[in-house]
């Protein structure tokens, strides 16, 4: 290994617009274990299959539609 290297040439990832942000989230149990479930079946990790949902939402701009219970 070298003692020193020469970056003067580097240039910036071009993907880091891409990256991933890590955040914290709480998310219902049920929630969690239905996509736990879906992991199981395809073999995607259940948080790449929450974020390709959401992502999902986003692409084709899916309002959320809630109706609140009157009693």
């Amino acid at each position: 290994m070298k003692k020193e290297y020469d970056f003067s040439k580097s240039r910036r990832n071009p993907y880091s617009k891409n990256l991933k942000k890590q955040i914290t989230i709480k998310i219902e149990t049920e929630t969690i274990e239905y996509f736990k479930k879906m992991a199981a079946e395809t073999g995607i990790p259940y948080q790449n299959l929450i974020n390709l949902y959401l992502r999902d939402c986003t692409k084709n701009k899916k309002k959320l539609e809630l109706t609140w219970d009157a009693s």
